[in-house]
C-alpha cells in the first residue's frame, strides 16, 4: 500500500461536485481530510490517499482532469 497526501483546489463548477467520493469508490482509494476550507468561490482540501500505487495516480488523474488542481504537500500539515 501507497500513501500520499496531497492539496486539492476545487473553482467553479468542480466545488458543488463530489468528486473526491467518485475517486475514491472508482479507484478504491482510501481519502483522510486532513484540512478543509470552503467557500462559494474555491475549496481548498488537503487528503492522505492510501492505496495501491496504480490506483492513487489514476484517482489523481481522474480528478485533474476533472479540474481539480492537485498539488503535493511535504512535510506535516498539522499547525
Amino acid at each position: 500500500m501507497a500513501k500520499k497526501i496531497v492539496k486539492l483546489t476545487f473553482t467553479g463548477e468542480t466545488i458543488k461536485k463530489p468528486l473526491t467520493f467518485q475517486m475514491a469508490k472508482k479507484f478504491d482509494v482510501m481519502p483522510n481530510i486532513r484540512r478543509a476550507r470552503v467557500t462559494d468561490k474555491i475549496g481548498e482540501i488537503v487528503l492522505e490517499l492510501d492505496g495501491k500505487e496504480e490506483n492513487l495516480q489514476k484517482g489523481i488523474k481522474f480528478l485533474e482532469k476533472s479540474g481539480v488542481t492537485v498539488e503535493p504537500v511535504v512535510g506535516d500539515i498539522i499547525e
